[in-house]
């Protein structure tokens, strides 16, 4: 699985930032809208400024958003 290839807290960071970014579409949170916006901009800076970047090529960002997606869906 491509998922080793990654940092942890990476995927972690990107595997929240797709729950939230769920959670912000969903109506039953639309009370709170605010919180969940101001949280998937803290995990956006995480997941672009991460460390990781400096030694892989930008291309791997589809890899990650991919594993991150097949981790959320339980294929992980």
């Amino acid at each position: 699985m491509r998922c080793s290839a990654f940092p942890e807290d990476l995927i972690a960071a990107q595997s929240a930032w797709e729950r939230t970014y769920r959670s912000l579409a969903d109506p039953v949170q639309r009370g709170r809208t605010t919180v969940l916006r101001r949280r998937l901009l803290e995990l956006s800076v995480q997941v672009w400024w991460h460390p990781y970047w400096h030694e892989a090529g930008t291309g791997q960002r589809v890899a990650l958003r991919t594993a991150a997606r097949e981790l959320g869906s339980g294929a992980g």
